[in-house]
């Protein structure tokens, strides 16, 4: 039986952070899904369709995309594209208490809601500091975010 997990966010943009946790992920489930979602509490930079596209590129750049697929989901309960794939355990990267604090009602109602475990993992300490909120500031304001996120997401939004 295949163990399928998911890894759920905005990635809007994808950092170094997401992606530390997206390859450890993969590395510990027989298939990962990265899951672009809509957060109505969050204004996006990127759209949807972009913001897949550059974590794809990023997956491909760093080479562990072997059993990583890359998708998003608008509309609809999270447990619901889970139950779709086969899926029963979350991946969350969580860079403090106050990720954990904020994630850990949604962790409780996805158990109750479909029997899908959420497992919280932390990004490499190198990482924890950089959100993607913060990576929109720096790039908003002309700033170099390349420590921060992936050489293809760096490239697009010093275009952008």
């Amino acid at each position: 039986m295949s163990r399928i997990a998911v890894v759920p966010g905005s990635f809007d943009p994808v950092t170094l952070g997401h992606l530390d946790v997206i390859e450890r992920a993969a590395g510990i489930f027989d298939e990962l899904h990265v899951l672009v979602v809509h957060n109505p509490g969050k204004t996006a930079l990127l759209p949807v369709a972009q913001r897949v596209a550059l974590i794809e590129k990023s997956i491909a750049e760093a080479g562990f995309d072997g059993n990583v697929t890359v998708t998003s989901w608008t509309v609809g309960l999270l447990v619901d594209y889970c139950t779709d794939v086969g899926a029963t355990v979350l991946v969350k990267g969580v860079r403090s208490q106050v990720d954990v604090a904020y994630e850990t009602p949604m962790a409780i109602v996805n158990r109750n809601l479909a029997g899908v475990e959420t497992i919280f993992m932390l990004p490499d300490p190198a990482h924890a500091h950089v959100s993607s909120s913060l990576v929109r500031q720096v790039a908003s304001l002309g700033g170099d975010v390349s420590p921060y996120v992936p050489k293809v997401v760096a490239e697009f939004l010093q275009r952008g």
